[in-house]
């Protein structure tokens, strides 16, 4: 098997998690590797997504504390809070290329077979919802890939690809925030509590198993750091970038 890195990241600001998403992004062409980060938030955040309206967070009260940050992928709000979050890139020539469907599948797939074992019976959305683009949150929206637990979305992804390179990034809802009490987790739909399981692990043995690789446990590079710095402070913390719509 062809080993991949994994980068298992402290609790971040969401200005600095986007822009490390960011520079995964920029490098992988350069490493020819596949890199899995999870990753943490520092306090609840509300991202928005690319095309998002920022003036629609007012409409959402328990949200209007939170500090926002602006993806570079679309889809509708997320309040970051109780939850694991993941991003994967890869360099499009990567033997494990495979149609943007497929990288769904595959980690959503995996997040299925994992809460399986631990007794959540979760499925994968089947078809896409008319959710109209004016639904503000992104786990109150379904689409097909979407994997669901009890009728309610607890897991979604997005991506973006960037010349030779490809970024998919998601999240898993661990349970309910104060900042999105209309939103239950795995705490509220399934009878163990996920922070309490030692599941994380063996979700991430079954993507390297799925993808055929190894993974070898990394950091940033110097040069991650320095491109993940400029797009932090240049982008993600940037005014302009958050209120461009």
């Amino acid at each position: 098997m062809q080993s991949a890195r994994l980068i298992l990241d402290p609790p971040a600001p969401g200005a600095w998690n986007m822009a490390v998403d960011e520079s995964l992004l920029r490098t992988a062409a350069e490493g020819a590797h596949v890199t899995l980060r999870i990753y943490r938030w520092q306090s609840p955040t509300l991202s928005l997504g690319y095309f998002q309206h920022y003036a629609q967070r007012l409409q959402h009260a328990a949200s209007r504390h939170c500090p926002v940050v602006r993806r570079v992928t679309g889809g509708g709000a997320i309040v970051h809070d109780q939850e694991v979050t993941y991003s994967l890139t890869a360099p499009v020539a990567h033997r494990t290329r495979q149609p943007p469907l497929h990288w769904y599948q595959l980690v959503h797939a995996a997040w299925v077979a994992t809460l399986g074992r631990l007794g959540a019976l979760a499925e994968i959305c089947p078809r896409l919802h008319a959710d109209p683009e004016t639904v503000f949150l992104c786990f109150q929206r379904r689409a097909a890939g979407d994997v669901l637990l009890g009728g309610w979305k607890i897991a979604g992804s997005a991506q973006r690809r960037h010349r030779a390179a490809l970024l998919q990034h998601g999240s898993l809802l661990l349970g309910q925030s104060s900042a999105a009490p209309e939103l239950p987790g795995i705490s509220q739909l399934a009878n163990f509590d996920p922070d309490a399981a030692a599941w994380v692990d063996d979700w991430v043995l079954e993507i390297g198993n799925r993808l055929g690789v190894v993974w070898e446990t990394a950091t940033l590079t110097n040069q991650q750091l320095d491109v993940a710095t400029k797009f932090a402070e240049e982008r993600f913390a940037n005014p302009k970038w958050t209120l461009r719509r």
